[in-house]
């Protein structure tokens, strides 16, 4: 393996020669996150840095029409790694890449040029970002014919071990990969549920850090496979378990230090991180189609299974929306709880990253900390607060999207209108089934 992840095309093609690399997977995401991939030979990734490679984008969920669909990926060279699961020799890479159309624009349409384009309005106002997801997932048997199932790997529960914690040596052939691949490794454990599990990496700056969501994602999925099991990113797989999120720990940078602390406040959150957290508040309804971008998102954000549904922030409290974790200083972060790990992250924090700077530019005013326990509120309670719920489905979430400008702003024209088009078409065809609760509560007395 490569001792250290290299950063420009030099050093890549070096660590090409040196690590005997055959083939290079280039990769992306398509607008609901997908990743979409193809290897050329390693000979061909020089001119790859060059001129980019040409693909198809009429055939990429949410790209662009077949009668203008060439496209063409510039590979990212900070992105390069060498995945630890293939042979050693003849070994294998991957490297993410930026889309752009043929006059050598950026692609509206892309994700990571959205993010981007948030990052740059960041930077206009003196703030990086930095980001700590916590990303959940399952992992469960396949059947005889290798295909997935719901069938679970353990009955263990939070922070289990042997025997009744059963797929950790999957779970540690995913934490050595990761660390393989330049990751560090803060926290691997079992969670809540069943065959459930969180591994937690180090922050970073919000585009390395989604390049590492994405890239997160396929190497659980990956090794998951190898071991002969098969995980999952699905919010909520069981009924009547905790469902799979992740938790998006966020702060800004200015000047070299963090925004959201000031000392010499009470709680020492700075007017900065109150206002950020009345931007997430004021727009998170209007984007939860993209932080919960499934029909099954909504069926994780019910009461009673430690998912949050009502618009408040809180210090300590779990059942607010926005958290904010006890570290402070250098450490001092938002944590907002809604996002699940079927998102398109690039999107998702964009939409986050947006709506805590609206919330500074125009001072809004995060109201005070709610630190009862809010599922314990009856619903008049909540209504002679103020407090909100979060979208109730994912139709609900859509039209609220849908009419948003903020939203329209952030995704731009592009996505904005094919990220409806599909889930809408999602929605539709969800509602027109007939599902196995209609049959088992109808049936007999119909």
């Amino acid at each position: 393996m490569v001792k250290s992840n290299p950063v420009t095309k030099e050093e890549v093609l070096q660590a090409v020669t040196e690590n005997d690399v055959k083939f290079i997977r280039i990769q992306f995401t398509d607008t609901m996150g997908m990743i979409k991939s193809w290897a050329i030979p390693a000979e061909d990734l020089d001119e790859a840095f060059e001129n980019g490679v040409m693909f198809d984008g009429s055939s990429i969920e949410g790209f662009t029409r077949i009668e203008e669909s060439d496209m063409i990926l510039m590979p990212d060279p900070t992105t390069f790694r060498i995945l630890p699961w293939r042979p050693q020799e003849g070994a294998v890479a991957r490297i993410i890449g930026d889309v752009y159309r043929p006059n050598g624009q950026p692609f509206e349409g892309d994700p990571r040029y959205v993010l981007k384009r948030a990052i740059e309005k960041a930077a206009e106002k003196g703030y990086t970002m930095n980001i700590g997801p916590e990303c959940e997932f399952f992992l469960f048997e396949l059947d005889e014919n290798g295909h997935p199932t719901t069938n679970l790997t353990d009955h263990g529960g939070y922070f289990d071990f042997t025997p009744l914690d059963k797929a950790q040596d999957v779970r540690r052939a995913i934490d050595f990969a990761l660390e393989d691949m330049g990751f560090k490794i803060e926290a691997s454990h079992h969670e809540v549920a069943p065959s459930q599990h969180e591994i937690n990496f180090r922050f970073g700056d919000v585009l390395t850090t989604c390049d590492n969501i994405v890239t997160f994602k396929y190497v659980v999925k990956s090794i998951a496979a190898h071991m002969g099991y098969y995980a999952t990113f699905m919010p909520k797989p069981l009924f009547g378990e905790n469902g799979s999120g992740m938790h998006s720990n966020q702060s800004l940078m200015k000047d070299g230090k963090n925004a959201f602390y000031d000392p010499n406040t009470s709680d020492q959150l700075s007017e900065t991180a109150k206002q950020y957290i009345a931007g997430l508040l004021t727009h998170v309804r209007d984007f939860a189609a993209i932080t919960n971008s499934t029909v099954n998102s909504y069926k994780r954000l019910v009461p009673g299974y430690e998912a949050p549904i009502y618009c408040t922030w809180s210090s300590a409290n779990r059942s607010s929306l926005i958290r904010i974790p006890a570290t402070r200083g250098k450490g001092t972060r938002v944590e907002l709880r809604c996002p699940d790990p079927a998102c398109n992250p690039y999107l998702a924090f964009a939409a986050m990253l947006c709506a805590g700077l609206d919330g500074i530019e125009k001072g809004m005013d995060a109201g005070t900390s709610t630190d009862v326990n809010l599922f314990q509120l009856s619903e008049e309670d909540r209504e002679a607060k103020g407090i909100e719920s979060m979208p109730g489905n994912l139709k609900e979430a859509i039209d609220l999207m849908a009419g948003s400008d903020f939203v329209k702003d952030v995704l731009g024209e592009h996505v904005f209108k094919n990220y409806i088009e599909s889930k809408t078409a999602q929605w539709d065809d969800y509602k027109a089934q007939v599902h196995q609760w209609e049959l088992d509560t109808y049936l007999s007395i119909l």
